[in-house]
């Protein structure tokens, strides 16, 4: 009886569709159409706005790259001092502020800027005996450039032709030829390249080298051909002085004690007469 129940209340529900609920009507109640009256609700999903449509948008192709040329730092023009030949240097300080920029030998040393020659050494004075510090540059000129800055190229195999001591020269005029003169002879073909100031021949040491030079060798190299080292000079020279003493490598070998060539005469001994006095030989 139960289950009967049940399954005459099951069917007796109202039906409906989802979101649609039905009402069973109260007896006695019926419409205008005599139709049982009846109840809808109906809940109806939120409209989604449709989205616009993207407008496609052309980006205009970016110009090429403006090539800039590097900043001018000077009014003067530099080379690189060794002209028409592979090289390869140090960028490092080993023992003296300069650097050796290896290049076969018989490539072309030039002036670095304009400016006036001047020292020239033609010979090669350096021995290894003595080893003084004036000549282990071996044949070398130096130019002060219109920069007020000397610039040195030491160990030439040869100075070129006419190269003299207040000769007015160009940036990359050919001033001589890379060698091994000097304390290089040992070693392959370089060139002692050296950046200091104008003084006297005596101080030598100022001359072959107070300003690191790499730094210009690889603007002059790549690209840069302004990149002075002027001021660069200058700071050093403020520092130590236009005349400083030498510090490093300064002394050379003894010179060697000469040995008598000739062996110095014997005293010749006193002859003393006998009696104890002198008295002329008389002839018999």
């Amino acid at each position: 009886m139960t289950g009967a129940v049940l399954v005459t209340g099951a069917c007796a529900s109202p039906g409906g569709v989802a979101g649609i609920g039905t009402a069973v009507p109260t007896p006695g109640t019926e419409s205008a159409a005599g139709s049982p009256a009846s109840s809808v609700t109906a809940t109806l999903p939120e409209a989604t706005p449709t989205p616009a449509p993207r407008t496609a948008v052309d980006r205009p192709k970016a110009d090429p790259p403006v090539r800039v040329p590097p900043p001018k730092v000077s009014k003067h023009t530099y080379v690189f001092p060794v002209k028409g030949c592979s090289v390869t240097y140090e960028s490092r300080l080993l023992v003296l502020p300069k650097t050796t920029i290896w290049a076969g030998k018989g490539c072309s040393f030039v002036s670095p800027v304009n400016g006036v020659v001047d020292e020239v050494n033609t010979k090669n004075r350096w021995k290894p005996s003595t080893d003084r510090g004036a000549d282990r540059e071996g044949r070398f000129v130096t130019v002060v450039g219109d920069d007020g800055v000397r610039y040195l190229g030491g160990h030439l195999d040869k100075v070129a032709l006419g190269i003299r001591p207040g000769l007015r020269v160009s940036a990359g005029q050919v001033l001589g030829q890379v060698g091994n003169s000097g304390n290089a002879r040992s070693t392959a073909s370089n060139l002692y390249f050296a950046i200091s100031w104008k003084t006297s021949p005596s101080l030598w040491w100022v001359r072959r080298g107070m300003v690191k030079p790499w730094n210009y060798l690889d603007a002059w190299l790549k690209g840069n051909p302004t990149l002075s080292p002027r001021e660069e000079m200058q700071a050093v020279m403020n520092q130590t002085g236009a005349a400083p003493r030498c510090f490093t490598l300064c002394a050379s070998k003894p010179q060697p004690t000469k040995k008598p060539t000739r062996k110095p005469k014997p005293p010749e001994p006193e002859q003393i007469p006998l009696g104890g006095t002198s008295a002329p030989a008389s002839g018999t």
